[in-house]
C-alpha cells in the first residue's frame, strides 16, 4: 500500500532538475532567482513537507467526505507527503501550483470508501 501511495504521489509531481529550469530562465531574460519567485518554485521535497501543500491536501479531502477530516486522516495525508518528499532528489525542483492534493485527496477517500464497505460486509 505505501509503494502504490508513493507511485501515485509521484504521478502528480511536476519536476525539474535545476540546471534545466535555470536554463530555461535564462532563454526568457530573467535570472534564476526571479524564475522562482514568479512561478512559486522551490526544492520538490521542501514543496512536498510544507505546510501549505498538507492543509490544501486535507482541504481537498474534506470538500471530497463532506465532513472535516479525522486525525487519522490527517496522519495519513502527513505520512504519504513526508514519504513522498523523502524519495525526491536534492536537485529536483517543482511549484507549489501541482495536482498533488487533488490526486492525493481522491486517493485517500477512495481508500476510505473500501474500507467502510469492507467492514460493512464483515458485519453482515
Amino acid at each position: 500500500m505505501h509503494n502504490q501511495l508513493l507511485a501515485l504521489v509521484a504521478t502528480a509531481l511536476c519536476t525539474r532538475p535545476i540546471n534545466g529550469f535555470a536554463q530555461e530562465s535564462r532563454l526568457d531574460g530573467e535570472s534564476l532567482r526571479d524564475a522562482v519567485e514568479r512561478y512559486e518554485v522551490d526544492y520538490a521535497w521542501h514543496v512536498l513537507a510544507s505546510d501549505r501543500l498538507r492543509a490544501e491536501t486535507v482541504t481537498r479531502l474534506e470538500a471530497k467526505l463532506g465532513q472535516p477530516a479525522t486525525g487519522a486522516q490527517k496522519a495519513a495525508v502527513a505520512t504519504a507527503l513526508s514519504a513522498a518528499a523523502a524519495s525526491q532528489a536534492s536537485d529536483l525542483l517543482m511549484s507549489f501550483d501541482s495536482d498533488v492534493p487533488e490526486v492525493l485527496a481522491a486517493w485517500l477517500c477512495a481508500r476510505d470508501e473500501r474500507a467502510a464497505v469492507a467492514e460493512g460486509e464483515a458485519v453482515s
